[in-house]
């Protein structure tokens, strides 16, 4: 450790400097130079600092070079462990002072190099709280130390990006990895002679890895290092090496990338990589640079490489690379430019097609499937390596991304490309059928450009749709799926990302050549869709389809996709023809019966089973409804059921297009039966089911209701919460208004439709809540054309447009018209809430009768107990009954011997049981016996005078088993 103490007499003509060397202090005193006291002792290095810049700047000193490197070369030495950072700042200025001396005195160039290597240490502090007190002053340093890279000698520009590289290697002093962490001053002794040194004890720690490296993310270093890269031109070691610290910086934050793609670093790197150099490492640092910022930033970074110069860069290290390269590295780093070029081309401002770029990168994506005579692949040879395979799977992707030019589009005819895409897409031939070359791409590479190929059919082939028909494209991928379906020993390798979910299998290849004939299909181009049907395409589909359903392999997400694009295929095929949808015929109909039946249970199984569900309805409504023959058939096979069931039981998202389907097929007068005779789980009718959902919908759009579902507000009957939101707007003349969007945005006006089909009276299954919701979906079109005239007027007044009084009696008699149609259905409402009510009451109130009823029976049964009970335990009740019945039978003698014969001939009764009830009760109360009783005429009566009478209905209380 070194230790120096300056000495200054007043007329600043000595100066002495006192060293530590090896761990022993040399102290030289004059004894006319009085010793700096304690109190002076304190601010000693401020004023060191100070009084080296007043010696450097003054003018009077400026020109006293030796005086100058002597005393710096003393403040370098004095600092070998690392700077403090409270003198930062004055180290930072007598840094840009010999700075600038250098140009006419080269012999500072050491000075600026020994202090440069200083600063690869970390940097001292005396208290914990200096990190964050001199935070300002190390950014403002590490600026001044990018700055220092205007000098132009090469040795300083060296140890600039070597310090800064060294910031990021987090090498500590030996000191501190010997484990002393505290760096202390020596102490001055007490010498014999009586003159003391004050105690002077300062513990200095150096500051944390990051702390250094958190402060250069906010400083201006990353901005100066790019821009002075065009400065070292001439200094092709010190760029390498700029470069090098360039790759560290950008890889390790988004910050410093940030602050280079601020200073235009991305363009500066591509202007530069091509440049002279012996080393033949510039060109793969700056792809690599390039790389670290497109992670970080690749549309800013896309932007910056679009211009003209920036392609051409690029365009001269790719064909460079492509004609020069030979070895793993080089091939890699071709593959690099490549992908960089692809990221360019997501540009819509990249000038790759004016640069002559995207030209030879296609005739590259046609080779070696087509012979060229261009002079780029006359003399190119592949050698079928895996760099090689990955190079054409990049130009592959070039492909579909400059597609959206249509100066693409015209080089892709150019250069044949439809032709090279559909060879690649062939089977593969019998391997006694196969070229005997020596060279050639394997089986799995061939595996990988044939989906690759599929891959770029998608989105290139309805581009190109006069090429594609001109190659017979529909005839190949049929060629290409007969060969999938085929019960062929090919294993499928799924390597690649085109590959999965096709591994041991053809699934892969079925997958993306049905994606190819979807997009096909999906244009609607009659020269298309007729080509496909006239080579039996529906059937062949529906057998394809039937097949994958029958197979043993499980539904994955592969299988799934595949059987969806095939009825959307169909459902293309069959919308607007008639003929096609007999084609579809009963074994069409039997696949949509097939896959309705399996219902929404897996819809969220994340697989793919939903598509398959919306592709299935979409193929009932495009292939099968029109049709009268196959209507006839699905309604036969319960297909109306099934989509009722499917609504059911599927959630909201699904309810729009399965309403509007069972809607078109409602034209046909069968569906009505089905219809309504439909039931759910639940025993719930479909116009009750239909009308739970039209209250859903309703609950959904926050719709003005009151509890029982009527109309609260007559002037918007039916407005939804989101239309009341929008009633201040004013609509374009061009642009639907709310009240038409709403239309197609819920499922209230197909609700409507369909009970238009069914009609409003005797539907099944409807309680009076359901009748009161129908009486507004009866009237449902009435408030919808009120809807719209009212917002047509409060558009006008939005606008201060007055109608001319004709008109506005009239807009203003619609409106009214409206609301009293509202009015009119809200008191229906309330008379049938009304009858309701009534009903209630009268239910209730027989209720409590047959309540009343069944108490007094239990208090009858109660009383025939007792007096049952009260005869057979007490003797004197006993013979006072029998008593009475004695007295009683006795009278009964006795009138019946003083009447007389004649006049009054004798009546006998029979009884007959009329009905037998058990209450549930134990013993004689538990059955109930209603008898008739009907007089017997006496011999001799006279049945023509005798008078009918009718029968005397008894109930008795309880007889006993």
């Amino acid at each position: 450790m070194i230790s120096f103490e300056l000495r200054c007499s007043p007329s600043y003509k000595q100066e002495e400097i006192l060293e530590m060397d090896s761990g022993k202090t040399v102290h030289r005193r004059k004894p006319d130079i009085p010793a700096i006291r304690h109190m002076q002792e304190v601010g000693v290095k401020s004023l060191e600092l100070s009084k080296v810049i007043r010696l450097l700047e003054d003018p009077l000193t400026a020109n006293l070079k030796e005086r100058h490197l002597f005393v710096l070369k003393k403040l370098l030495k004095r600092s070998q462990i690392g700077f403090l950072l409270k003198e930062l700042t004055g180290i930072a200025k007598i840094l840009n002072i010999c700075a600038e001396k250098v140009t006419d005195h080269p012999e500072y160039v050491p000075i600026l190099c020994e202090a440069l290597q200083i600063c690869r240490l970390p940097f001292l502090k005396e208290k914990v709280s200096d990190e964050l007190n001199y935070a300002l002053d190390v950014k403002e340093f590490l600026s001044h130390m990018g700055c220092l890279m205007r000098v132009s000698h090469a040795e300083v520009r060296q140890q600039i990006v070597e310090s800064v590289k060294s910031f990021y290697s987090c090498v500590a002093p030996r000191q501190l990895l010997d484990g002393t962490d505290r760096l202390t001053k020596p102490t001055p002794r007490t010498f014999p002679s009586g003159n003391r040194f004050s105690r002077l004890s300062l513990r200095l720690q150096p500051t944390s890895p990051g702390y250094r490296l958190q402060l250069l993310e906010h400083s201006d270093l990353a901005q100066t290092l790019i821009l002075s890269l065009a400065a070292l031109e001439n200094q092709p070691a010190v760029k390498l090496q700029l470069l090098q610290t360039l790759q560290i910086l950008s890889s390790s934050s988004d910050i410093n990338c940030a602050l280079i793609l601020k200073a235009g670093g991305a363009e500066t790197i591509c202007l530069h990589m091509n440049e002279p150099d012996p080393s033949g490492q510039v060109l793969f640092r700056s792809s690599e640079i390039l790389w670290n910022l497109l992670e970080r930033g690749s549309k800013e970074v896309a932007a910056q490489l679009s211009s003209m110069e920036c392609v051409i860069s690029l365009k001269e290290a790719f064909l460079h690379q492509l004609i020069n390269g030979s070895r793993h590295s080089d091939l890699q780093l071709r593959n690099d430019l490549l992908v960089i070029t692809t990221l360019i081309a997501g540009n819509p401002n990249s000038l790759l097609i004016e640069s002559l770029f995207a030209k030879q990168l296609v005739v590259l994506a046609t080779f070696p499937e087509l012979k060229s005579y261009n002079p780029l692949v006359r003399n190119l040879k592949l050698t079928y390596s895996n760099e090689d395979l990955k190079m054409k799977k990049l130009l592959f992707n070039l492909l579909v991304l400059m597609s959206k030019d249509f100066a693409a589009l015209q080089l892709y005819k150019e250069e044949t490309v439809m032709v090279a895409l559909l060879t690649l897409v062939k089977p593969p031939a019998a391997s006694s059928e196969r070229q005997s070359a020596s060279r050639q791409w394997s089986s799995v590479q061939r595996e990988e450009l044939q989906l690759q190929a599929l891959a770029t059919l998608c989105t290139v082939a309805p581009l190109m749709l006069d090429d594609y028909m001109s190659c017979q494209g529909n005839a190949c991928l049929l060629l290409l799926l007969d060969w999938c379906v085929a019960q062929d020993a090919f294993f499928g390798q799924g390597h690649s990302s085109h590959g999965e979910g096709g591994r041991g299998s053809t699934k892969a290849q079925m997958r993306h050549c049905i994606r190819v004939l979807r997009s096909m299909t999906s244009l609607g181009e009659d020269s298309v869709n007729q080509d496909f049907c006239d080579q039996g395409t529906i059937n062949h589909f529906l057998g394809i389809l039937m097949q994958m359903e029958a197979g043993p392999d499980e539904e994955d997400v592969t299988t799934l996709e595949i059987k969806s694009d095939i009825q959307l295929i169909l459902s293309a095929l069959c919308e607007n023809d008639m003929h096609r949808k007999e084609l579809f015929g009963s074994e069409g109909v039997e696949m949509a019966i097939h896959f309705l039946k399996k219902g929404c249970a897996k819809f969220y199984s994340g697989l793919g089973h939903n598509k398959l569900i919306l592709s299935t309805v979409d193929c009932v409504w495009s292939c099968i409804v029109g049709c009268y023959t196959t209507e006839d058939y699905f309604l036969a096979k319960e297909g109306a059921c099934l989509l009722l069931d499917l609504l059911s039981s599927s959630p909201r998202c699904v309810h729009c297009n399965v309403l509007a389907t069972l809607l078109e097929l409602c034209d046909n007068p069968n569906t009505l039966s089905h219809i309504l005779s439909w039931r759910d789980a639940g025993g719930q009718t479909a116009p009750r089911f239909l009308l739970q959902l039209w209250m859903d919908e309703e609950e959904e759009l926050k719709v003005s209701r009151n509890r029982h579902g009527g109309i609260v507000d007559p002037q918007v009957p039916i407005l939804s919460h989101y239309q009341q939101e929008e009633t201040q707007l004013s609509f374009p003349a061009n642009t639907p208004s709310a009240a038409v969007l709403e239309v197609s945005e819920n499922l209230r006006l197909k609700i409507y439709s369909i009970f238009c089909k069914l009609g409003f009276q005797d539907l099944p299954g409807l309680s009076r809540k359901h009748y009161v919701t129908l009486s507004i979906v009866r009237r449902y079109l009435d408030f919808k054309v009120g809807e719209v005239w009212d917002e047509i007027r409060r558009e006008l007044n939005l606008d201060g447009v007055r109608p001319i009084t004709p008109d506005e009696e009239a807009l203003s008699t619609i409106c009214q018209i409206a609301e009293d149609t509202a009015r009119r259905v809200a008191a229906e409402q309330n008379s049938i809430l009304e009858q309701q009510e009534k009903e209630d009451i009268g239910e209730e109130e027989l209720m409590y009768t047959e309540i009343k009823s069944h108490w007094k029976q239990r208090e009858l049964i109660a009383k025939s107990w007792d007096r049952y009970v009260a005869k057979t335990s007490n003797y004197e009740i006993l013979k006072e009954v029998k008593a009475q019945r004695e007295n009683y039978i006795e009278s009964s003698r006795t009138k019946a011997k003083h009447q007389d014969v004649a006049a009054h001939p004798t009546e006998h009764f029979i009884g007959r049981v009329m009905s037998v009830e058990r209450t549930g009760a134990q013993g004689p109360a538990g059955v109930k016996l209603t008898l008739a009783r009907a007089p017997i005429k006496a011999a001799g009566q006279d049945e023509v005078g005798a008078t009918s009478q009718d029968p005397e209905y008894f109930s008795t209380v309880s007889v006993k088993d």
